[in-house]
């Protein structure tokens, strides 16, 4: 069952009523009325394109936090094997919002981290719908550690509202842990590659991408704060989180002319959600094209590459 947005609800009444004549064919026998669904599905995909065609940035927000989205698991299960979950942050605990380990990408070894939301209301409360605590921004510094002990090229995927605010992440370090994982992608000597594949939210995002390539999908969003929180700050009224999307300029389309994102993945239309399969595919060949232009990097080139990138950032949005 299709879980629609607020704004395609026009598009969720003619696909209801295509499937609802489709369900009386089937009930009653020797019923025609293929040629009026047709009509209908046609109707319904020229008002997809017609939406999906110029999103505004919070519409872009409510499809970047779809429920269906592919989700960091699924990318894991698709593209990469031998996948080897490891856990704990060996001082504190195992943060479930965190998820990573060693795997082959390609049949090439690689060290495979991301932010898990869970895909139904269990799942989302044991993830901690992908908000981070220290004890998960440790364990990713072990596992970067380890990559770069060994030589493996490592890859993130970002989906995250931002890291955990509660009472415990604090007392515990939160800033502390997200800064360290930060400096740690900082002083990788091997190749870094991060995928936004939802929302990228405040530090918590950061302390993933910051990476020699960050690629985006289309619909994906990435920012210092959430448009609500934002909008609770500066205007003390959290519904006016439309406005606060567009200031933020959080879109993919926005991060790659300032050079936040090096590439932007398209998504099939209508979203990442109506065709998981083709968008994780497209997630594998971006990876693989990122991973391909740091072929033979030295570690100083590396670390070169990524202290440039981010000492250029805004630099040509700012130009333009």
């Amino acid at each position: 069952m299709t879980n629609y947005l607020d704004f395609e609800k026009p598009l969720a009444e003619i696909e209801g009523k295509a499937e609802e004549l489709r369900a009386m064919a089937r009930q009653s026998e020797g019923m025609d009325v293929e040629d009026e669904a047709k009509a209908l599905d046609r109707k319904a995909e020229t008002m997809l394109r017609d939406l999906y065609k110029s999103l505004t940035p919070w519409r872009k927000c409510q499809v970047a936090r779809h429920p269906d989205r592919p989700h960091c698991r699924d990318y894991i299960e698709a593209l990469f094997t031998e996948y080897t979950p490891l856990a704990g942050d060996r001082n504190f605990a195992d943060d479930h919002a965190v998820m990573g380990g060693l795997a082959r990408f390609d049949d090439q070894p690689v060290m495979v981290i991301g932010h898990e939301k869970g895909n139904d209301t269990k799942s989302r409360i044991e993830r901690n719908f992908g908000m981070a605590r220290p004890e998960g921004y440790r364990k990713a510094v072990r596992l970067m550690d380890m990559a770069d002990r060994f030589g493996l090229p490592v890859v993130t995927l970002v989906d995250t509202p931002g890291a955990y605010p509660g009472k415990g992440a604090e007392e515990r370090g939160q800033s502390e842990a997200i800064a360290r994982a930060t400096e740690k992608c900082l002083a990788l000597r091997v190749p870094l590659v991060s995928v936004i594949i939802g929302e990228g939210g405040s530090g918590g995002a950061v302390a993933f991408a910051t990476a020699n390539r960050v690629a985006m999908l289309e619909h994906s969003v990435y920012s210092v704060i959430s448009p609500e929180g934002c909008a609770s700050i500066l205007w003390k009224d959290a519904e006016k989180m439309r406005e606060a999307a567009e200031a933020l300029r959080l879109t993919a389309q926005d991060l790659h002319k300032l050079g936040v994102a090096d590439r932007v993945i398209p998504e099939p239309l209508g979203g990442a959600h109506r065709d998981s399969q083709a968008t994780i595919n497209a997630v594998g060949e971006a990876v693989r094209a990122m991973l391909a232009e740091m072929s033979g990097m030295s570690a100083k080139k590396l670390l070169e590459d990524r202290r440039k990138k981010y000492l250029e950032i805004g630099s040509k949005g700012l130009a333009a």
